[in-house]
């Protein structure tokens, strides 16, 4: 979640992270903040202090009181040394001032992921499949497949499931972001053609009304034609 209240800047954040396939939502405000954190689970917070209505701070008191554990990087033009102490005191993660680089924003957004992540293996392997999101590279039996943003997105959400079933909306909400068309087929689409790349026997089953897995004991054929 993106909480700044300039909106070309926020935009522009948006548009880096979707190039790296980080999905990512916006809140121009303390309340609608508060209104995303009400209705979705978010990785990482990217988080203004200087924001219209709840501030920046009242939202990282609100996250840490939450015990959801989801990391805080606070992105602010206060950048005197009491104000980072503030900052890292209301329970930030990371502390970036502003302007700054979006290179450097994705490098210290993957460092907090992967620290959140602790606990999970870096590497993921599942039915011959070998992933690794720092690498942001797939191997199924030893082949290397090359993926597009969007299929990784999509089939990193399918590994860490470990086999259980992901809807095509929490697809859509993982991979994608709260721009995109519930009604779209592009969750369809995406993974008939990561089926592909990844090749035969197919690995991902289609669970017809349900949504996707990854199968671990895939035959020839199966899932594919079913989208």
């Amino acid at each position: 979640m993106i909480v700044e209240d300039e909106p070309f800047l926020a935009e522009a954040i948006r548009a880096g992270l979707r190039l790296e396939a980080i999905a990512s939502d916006i809140a121009g405000d303390g309340g609608t903040a508060l209104e995303l954190l009400s209705v979705n689970a978010y990785d990482i917070a990217v988080l203004d202090r200087d924001i219209p209505g709840p501030s920046g701070d009242e939202i990282a008191e609100h996250v840490v009181a939450s015990g959801s554990g989801m990391p805080i990087l606070m992105l602010t033009a206060a950048d005197r040394i009491d104000d980072k102490a503030s900052g890292f005191g209301l329970g930030a993660d990371d502390y970036l001032t502003k302007p700054f680089e979006l290179r450097e924003l994705v490098l210290r957004l993957r460092a907090l992921d992967r620290r959140r992540a602790h606990s999970r293996p870096p590497v993921r392997e599942i039915a011959g499949l070998r992933l690794d999101p720092f690498r942001r590279e797939v191997y199924r039996d030893g082949r290397y497949v090359a993926l597009t943003r969007k299929q990784f997105a999509v089939l990193e959400v399918l590994v860490a499931a470990e086999g259980g079933v992901v809807s095509a909306e929490e697809l859509l909400e993982r991979a994608w972001d709260e721009n995109a068309d519930p009604f779209t087929n592009a969750v369809r689409i995406t993974v008939s053609a990561l089926r592909k790349r990844l090749g035969e026997p197919w690995i991902i089953a289609t669970v017809p009304g349900s949504g996707y897995r990854i199968d671990a004991r895939p035959e020839a054929g199966h899932g594919e034609g079913r989208g």
